[in-house]
């Protein structure tokens, strides 16, 4: 159907999105001073935060970051997946 979301496609569920934005200012600020919000600074740097409920088998999980490209976080994920299944020594 065309209207079928992905994994990650959809919004950030309504119960959550109060708290995911001032978790992701407040990270923000801490992380690159309390111009960052602002646009007058450039970011040194970059987080995601995911946010799911435990004990849930749907799989959602709620996504938000501080402007991080989209295309550069999946790649970061595929390797850091790559770098959990890694055998430990």
């Amino acid at each position: 159907m065309a209207d079928d979301k992905q994994l990650g496609d959809g919004p950030i569920e309504t119960k959550f999105r109060e708290t995911m934005n001032a978790i992701a200012e407040g990270l923000d600020t801490i992380l690159n001073g309390k111009n960052a919000l602002t646009g007058k600074i450039e970011r040194k740097t970059g987080f995601v935060v995911l946010l799911f409920p435990y004990n849930d088998r749907t799989g959602r999980c709620n996504y938000i970051s501080n402007g991080a490209n989209r295309e550069d976080i999946v790649k970061m994920f595929k390797e850091q997946i790559k770098r959990f299944e890694e055998p430990k020594p």
